[in-house]
């Protein structure tokens, strides 16, 4: 399966501001960003001109990275939300925002993107009592999502519960940290999305 392989840190240099990757890691004085606020590369401080397109380009890219997804996978998010009825920026964000290891994140069970991507990858989560491990897997309301009971006791999972609270729930999602549950009130809307990303401008660049 094709995945990115590289420093997640430069990707954040790249789009010249914290994608949030490392979990921990970017909250602290250690984040490259931090120390090195520039592109990656011989000519990373250069002066570049942000034309209409690269403007789109580093847009998509950004989001793309932010959720984990390749080109691909996300060009296929996209024509679907293209399809949809409203606005193809807000739907393909709910798309986004649904996949199974995007909300084992957003309930704060795992620290960055990736790690729950690996923790829904290794089996460790129920969707409505059925073991799920296809991270992109999509959630839907009143969907139950839970820690399998042989679980419950990895250091990760404990981490989460000892540390309920500490981290804003989005609205559409109830976390309950005792059961190590996640229940599902509905879709999300563009108002509690708070990736910082230009949706129309991906859509102008798939546009043309």
């Amino acid at each position: 399966m094709a995945r990115y392989t590289g420093a997640d840190c430069k990707r954040c240099r790249r789009e010249k501001q914290k994608l949030f990757l490392k979990g921990a890691k970017c909250e602290s004085a250690k984040c490259p960003i931090e120390i090195r606020p520039y592109p990656p590369g011989e000519h990373g401080r250069g002066r570049t001109k942000d034309s209409e397109y690269l403007l789109q380009k580093r847009e998509k890219q950004k989001c793309a990275r932010i959720y984990g997804v390749l080109e691909k996978q996300f060009r296929g998010y996209y024509n679907e939300a293209n399809r949809k009825s409203g606005k193809t920026g807000e739907n393909l964000l709910r798309i986004l925002e649904t996949r199974l290891d995007n909300v084992v994140y957003r309930a704060g069970f795992a620290k960055s993107r990736d790690h729950a991507r690996q923790l829904v990858r290794h089996g460790h989560i129920n969707v409505n009592g059925r073991k799920t491990d296809i991270p992109s897997a999509r959630v839907t309301p009143n969907d139950i999502i839970e820690v399998r009971e042989a679980s419950r006791n990895m250091t990760p999972f404990q981490v989460a519960v000892a540390e309920a609270g500490d981290k804003t729930v989005p609205a559409w999602l109830e976390v309950i940290p005792s059961r190590l549950r996640i229940l599902v009130h509905s879709l999300p809307e563009r108002p509690v999305i708070d990736t910082q990303v230009q949706e129309q401008l991906i859509v102008e660049l798939y546009s043309k």
